[in-house]
Order: structure tokens, then sequence, then C-alpha cells
């Protein structure tokens, strides 16, 4: 494998959230070798001169649907395999693009999708996948419409189905079976109702706590951890409650919420930029009438959500959920967040604690002695100016996945 040397560039120490000057990163064998002021590059090694730009990690978004070519996400479940895998390909290179070498999948992508890009058959982020989410009947992620007489859900065989409909106890340990057996590497569960999904309002619960102990168990058997679609205080303690990880979305949040999550060291996923998304853009592209009247219920709380959180002390991962046409705005969550929090600690979320969230310290989310090298050469101080990473990545000179360039305008 290629040596890399980066030389003379302002590293971004993602822990303190200050720049070092003049610093060199050594890459060698996918990962960072060396890092100080004082390197010189070896004898062979590909010399990239960083100087005037900000290295810093590549950024992981907690929250994707790699194979949502369409608002319509019950059109997208019943496309042949292919096609829906064909059209998720210039999705996840756009991400790649625009500096997230990292995703969570959730719901979705399986282990084929995910290996196809370790192996290097396709470009994209690497993909930590959750396979199928588990929905209840009637719940989030079963899209059959209202009839006198329900078909049997085919979404376990379909990849462009986010998830797979299943009801009761011993089923559901199965399915958390199945799934892991499959290649998730963490379970999606939907917790409350939602809005891409045709028959449940928001407020409706998803599963019973005797369901969703049994998912949690299977899961940890399996050494691995549910996150839970979930938006309700109601919902979202019950969830936390019953051993979940990690909650998404969760815009209605209240502070007696955010503080039970904190002492019980769950994590948030907000996703406000999907809203802005689905608000703007959806009606055009064919989101259900249906799911366009739930926007607003959720939209406008979630600034606010993510202000309570913090302040409860809540670590957040970044997330974008982001659907069809409307992927190109995914960086724009670093944007709406940093106008609420500062853009310090949003760097922090799309770094070190997506890497927690992923069980990845010290691998993923920070420009470090032994990390995978993962990394971004940007033209401009992303710690002053958040912007310098939006626009599709045209400030993003460079781009490092596990020690390789797969972007290079320097």
């Amino acid at each position: 494998m290629t040596t890399l040397f980066i030389a003379n560039g302002n590293v971004l120490d993602v822990h303190s959230l200050k720049l070092l000057s003049g610093y060199s990163v050594l890459v060698k064998d996918g990962r960072i070798s060396a890092i100080g002021a004082d390197l010189v590059a070896p004898e062979g090694a590909q010399v990239i001169d960083a100087r005037g730009l900000t290295v810093m990690p590549g950024m992981i978004d907690c929250h994707v649907h790699t194979i949502a070519s369409s608002f319509n996400l019950g059109n997208v479940a019943k496309l042949p395999n292919v096609f829906t895998m064909l059209r998720g390909l210039p999705i996840m290179r756009a991400m790649l693009d625009r500096g997230f070498t990292t995703v969570r999948d959730a719901g979705g992508a399986d282990w084929s999708l995910a290996e196809a890009v370790r192996t290097g058959l396709i470009e994209g982020p690497r993909i930590f996948p959750s396979g199928k989410a588990l929905s209840q009947t009637g719940g989030h992620a079963d899209f059959r419409p209202r009839s006198d007489d329900l078909d049997l859900c085919s979404c376990v065989h379909k990849l462009g189905n986010i998830g797979r409909v299943v009801d009761g106890v011993d089923a559901c340990r199965i399915a958390v079976r199945e799934e892991i057996l499959k290649g998730a590497t963490q379970i999606k569960v939907m917790a409350s109702g939602g809005v891409a999904s045709p028959n449940d309002p928001i407020g409706n619960l998803g599963y019973s706590e005797d369901e969703l102990r049994a998912i949690v168990e299977e899961a940890g058997n399996a050494n691995t951890y549910v996150m839970a679609h979930a938006y309700t205080p109601r919902a979202i303690v019950r969830a936390v409650r019953c051993g979940v990880r990690t909650i998404e979305h969760g815009n209605l949040v209240d502070r007696d919420t955010a503080d039970f999550m904190a002492e019980m060291g769950a994590y948030m996923v907000p996703t406000l930029v999907t809203y802005e998304g689905l608000a703007n853009e959806g009606e055009k592209y064919g989101l259900p009438a249906v799911s366009i009247a739930k926007i607003d219920g959720v939209r406008g709380p979630g600034r606010q959500a993510i202000e309570t959180l913090a302040k409860a002390g809540v670590k957040m991962g970044l997330g974008s959920d982001l659907l069809g046409e409307t992927h190109y705005l995914q960086a724009d969550e670093l944007r709406l967040r940093a106008e609420v929090l500062g853009n310090g600690p949003v760097l922090q979320q799309a770094t070190l604690i997506g890497a927690e969230i992923l069980n990845q310290q010290g691998e993923l989310g920070e420009v470090t002695q032994g990390a995978i090298a993962d990394l971004l050469l940007v033209d401009g101080n992303p710690l002053s100016d958040i912007t310098c990473l939006l626009n599709q990545g045209e400030k993003i000179r460079a781009i490092l996945k596990d020690g390789k360039l797969f972007k290079n305008a320097l």
C-alpha cells in the first residue's frame, strides 16, 4: 500500500477543538503512523502539500438510507433489487465526495452493499448496515396500503424496503438473529410512528415493552446494540428503559426525558435536515399527502430538541436521514446544528461521538496515531466557518479513506 505524507497542514484536534499548525501526518498501510511538527517524509512516500489547509477526520453520518432513491419509500420497496442497488450507487459516491467517509445505514443497506464498498468494488463511505429495520404490523416500516385484505408483507426479500414487519416476542427474537446472521452490525427498531409511512401517527408507540426487551437482549447476545426510531417523550423513555442505546430523531423530547437519557447513558441522533427536505421538496418528488401532513408537527420542535439535549448533557451523533432527491442536503445538517450549538460541538458530533456510537473509538473520527486514515484536507477552518464543509464538498480538496486517495483536487 502507498505511503502518504501530508505535509505542513493545520491538523484539527477534535478532542481539544484546536488547530495544530504546521503539523504533518504520515499514513502507512491505511492507518496514521505518525503525526507531528517535525516529521520528515520517508523515502518513496507520496507527498501531499497541505500548507494552508485544515487536516481533519472524515465525517460520520449515523443515520442514512443509502438505498432510499425516492421520497416514496413504498415505491422503492417494490423495485427489483438490481434497480435498487444501481440507484443507490450515485447516492453513496456523493456521500463520500461530501466528506462522509463512514455512515451507519438505518435500514435498507445490507452486508453485500457494505462488503462491496469494503473490497473496493464500488466507491462510497464505509457502511455499518442495520439490515432491515424491525416494524410491528402497521408500524413505520409497514408500507402496505389500507385494504380489506392485507397481503403478506414481502419486505424481508426486497432490498428497497427499509424494514421488515414482525410481531410477537419469539418472532422478534428470530428476526434479530436473522439480521445479525445476514450481516447487520446493529439492530434498528421502529419504536414510534413516523413521517414517511402511511398509517402510523407520530404519537403511536411501536412494539410492546416485552418485544423491545427481547430485541435488545438478542442484540446484546450478539455483542451489539439497538437503535430506535422514536419522536415523543413517551416513546423515547420506554425505549431507553428497555435498553435501547441510541434514539433516532427525537424531535419532541422534553427536559425530563433528556435528563433520563443522560442518566442512562443513551445517545440521540437528531436528523434536522431531513424535515427541511421533506417540507420543501417532498410534494414535488412524490411524498404521499398523508406524510406531508405530518411534517410540521416535528419540523419546528427539532432545533429546540437539540438545545434541550445539549443542556441535559446527552451525547448526540450527526444524522441526516435524507430521501430521494434531497440527499444533496446532507452536509447542511452541520449548518443547522451549528446555528444552535456552535461549530465545535457539531464537529465533535460528526467525528468523535459518531465513532463512540459505532464503538469505533480510537479507530475513526480523529487524527491520532494508530487511527484509520480517513482524512479530509479542507480549504478553510471549520471551527470558525462551518460552510467550508458544505456545497457538495467543493472546498474539500482531498479525501482519504483507509489511507487511499478518493479525491485529490490539490
